[in-house]
């Protein structure tokens, strides 16, 4: 296991009260709803960013937003820390607990309060998962945007936490243009609403500030999201190009020439490879990268578009244009590359980088990507939302090598050093959590970072909410 990240020392007087904190617990919720026996505590111990595992002190599975209330308030009495925690998805582990932490997590607040149509909306709890959202409202016409590749898993509360994103995004948004409202829980216990059915609401934007705060102001346990009309039709088209190079000039030029397809994916070679062998989806296995680009509309709103785009795309090189000719095929070229990341894992260990570049820069970050990788001798797949300049480069190694986990995780540090360089940011949809916190200094100058901590304290003056993510440990305020 890696230790290249540091935690906080579990704080002892929280340690030595753990069976009676572990009691008084088990009287504010309902059986079978409190996690304590060690070997019961494994499954939370981490998240999808496995190389850091830490057993929680207790984990809590509420079941209404009462409980989630008395909870917090038990834990803001007696200074005991907690970690917000949906399906643990995250990749950048937001969701790994401490020690002296309870967990509180969401997976029993599943429901699916209300739909509403007239105001194409639906009210849901938070440990909804992202596809059921869809699921609930397909057969009316309706679907919700965001959709990251673990949205069979992921959780709406998780989502609203990292400002998930996904492929139909560039032309739809992320969660923070989808999110209408939550329901959220303070670290004392007070229940607030922030925004509702309405298009916006008046004062400050505090619905913008919680979505992507990591679980580090709120636990939101219900969410009102937008719900969207499904198109006419869609038909995802694949682009392969001799160069990752060539690939991503031509998004830059799409996008350029104010052209908004509901998708661009790219996959360089060792990506096609990878999902290819898993999917069988048809990729082209002669090019060096492939963008799926899916435009959606009208027959004639499609074909004008596809051929826009197709002309760009000549004026780059372009080998190979190939498009869905039914909807098995296009389900298959969607399979393909959403199962991109578990595909990868059957083959290699790897750390999925998550940063963003303006997409002036993608052809010389992709370049740079693959050397600087090269470099540390290992190898990278770069499978990624290409229209909006959120890369999500696959470094491949060995767990079991020590020394090839320290180099990946160094490579990786390099790359997000690199997008920021390049004009872009840290994270585009994975958040910060323990993986990017120390590199937000090299974003962020003293005074940036004391400001966002302010925000941050004023939520939570004693850090106890989500107190190891994102912000170096050495600039935080001892509590």
């Amino acid at each position: 296991m890696s230790t290249n990240i540091q935690f906080l020392k579990p704080r002892q007087d929280i340690l030595s009260r753990r069976q009676m904190i572990i009691a008084d617990l088990r009287e504010l919720l309902p059986p079978d709803c409190l996690v304590h026996e060690a070997r019961e505590l494994v499954p939370f111990e981490t998240d999808a960013f496995v190389a850091y595992r830490r057993l929680p002190l207790a984990v809590a599975l509420p079941e209404t937003t009462a409980q989630v209330a008395a909870v917090l308030k038990y834990c803001h009495r007696y200074g005991v820390p907690v970690v917000p925690r949906g399906a643990g998805t995250s990749l950048c582990g937001g969701a790994i607990p401490q020690e002296d932490a309870v967990v509180i997590g969401l997976s029993k607040m599943a429901k699916i309060l209300e739909v509403d149509f007239a105001n194409r909306c639906a009210v849901v709890q938070a440990g909804v998962t992202n596809l059921a959202i869809s699921d609930a409202v397909g057969a009316d016409g309706f679907f919700y945007a965001p959709d990251p590749s673990s949205q069979l898993a992921c959780t709406i509360g998780g989502n609203i936490g990292m400002n998930s994103g996904g492929a139909h995004c560039l032309k739809y948004g992320v969660t923070t243009n989808n999110l209408l409202g939550v329901k959220l829980v303070l670290v004392d216990g007070t229940v607030i609403e922030l925004g509702g059915k309405h298009l916006d609401a008046g004062g400050y934007d505090l619905l913008g500030l919680v979505c992507g705060s990591e679980g580090q102001l709120g636990i939101v346990t219900e969410a009102t999201v937008r719900l969207i009309a499904k198109p006419e039709g869609a038909r995802p088209v694949l682009f392969g190009f001799e160069t990752s190079e060539e690939a991503g000039a031509c998004v830059a030029d799409v996008i350029g020439a104010g052209i908004i397809p509901v998708a661009i994916e790219f996959m360089d070679k060792p990506a096609i490879e990878i999902c290819e062998a898993f999917a069988k989806a048809g990729y082209p296995l002669d090019v060096g990268a492939l963008l799926i680009v899916e435009v959606e509309g009208s027959e004639a709103e499609m074909n004008a578009m596809l051929a826009a785009i197709v002309e760009i795309a000549r004026r780059h090189g372009v080998k190979r244009v190939k498009e869905c000719q039914s909807a098995t095929e296009a389900a298959l070229i969607w399979k393909g590359r959403k199962s991109a990341f578990g595909a990868t894992g059957r083959i290699a260990d790897y750390i999925c980088m998550d940063g963003t570049v303006p997409l002036s820069q993608l052809s010389y970050v992709l370049k740079r990507t693959d050397e600087i990788v090269k470099g540390f001798g290992l190898r990278v797949a770069n499978v990624f939302h290409a229209g909006d300049g959120n890369m999500h480069p696959l470094i491949l190694f060995n767990a079991n090598d020590p020394e090839e986990a320290e180099k990946a995780e160094a490579a990786g540090n390099e790359i997000l050093k690199l997008c920021v360089d390049a004009g872009g940011c840290l994270t585009g949809e994975h958040g910060v959590g323990i993986e990017k916190r120390d590199l937000m200094r090299h974003q962020y100058g003293k005074q940036d970072l004391d400001q966002q901590m302010a925000v941050r304290a004023a939520f939570d003056p004693q850090w106890l909410l989500n107190p190891s993510k994102v912000f170096p440990l050495e600039e935080r305020p001892v509590a």
